[in-house]
């Protein structure tokens, strides 16, 4: 199966980009651990660096927008606060009933709507706006 990066999902900003790909690449590790059986195992891996990832990666992306001026700030941020939100919540499921395949297929569900529908859309069109110039 396997995801990978894309130059179409660049947000043109380095450190963003480079964020991005760090969650591509742990979201093709759990992937591929579920084509080996192991997506319970490396579920939990996963939920442990979301937790710290979207803390530092929206803190990022929301301090660019906000020295830029972005007029989609507030929309912006309220999707990573719903996606924090998602992350919480499955973490304390999973600390409480242990993890199941639910939990991974959930988490698989939710990453590739992520992808699909914030890094591909929103992002892009945030770093449009950054490498636009505009102040």
């Amino acid at each position: 199966m396997g995801i990978q990066w894309r130059d179409s999902l660049s947000v043109g900003v380095e450190v963003i980009d480079k964020q991005h790909k760090e969650l591509l690449m742990r979201f093709d590790r759990l992937l591929t651990a579920c084509e080996e059986g192991k997506g319970t195992a490396e579920l939990k891996k996963l939920l442990s660096f979301l937790e710290e990832y979207v803390v530092t990666h929206f803190k990022d992306e929301e301090a660019l927008q906000l020295l830029r001026r972005y007029p989609g700030y507030e929309e912006h941020r309220a999707q990573h606060a719903s996606f924090v939100s998602r992350i919480k919540e499955l973490r304390e499921e999973t600390d409480r009933d242990g993890i199941s395949t639910h939990h991974v297929l959930e988490t698989n569900n939710m990453l590739l709507k992520w992808l699909l529908n914030h890094i591909s859309k929103v992002d892009t069109k945030l770093g449009a706006y950054l490498n636009s110039g505009t102040p």
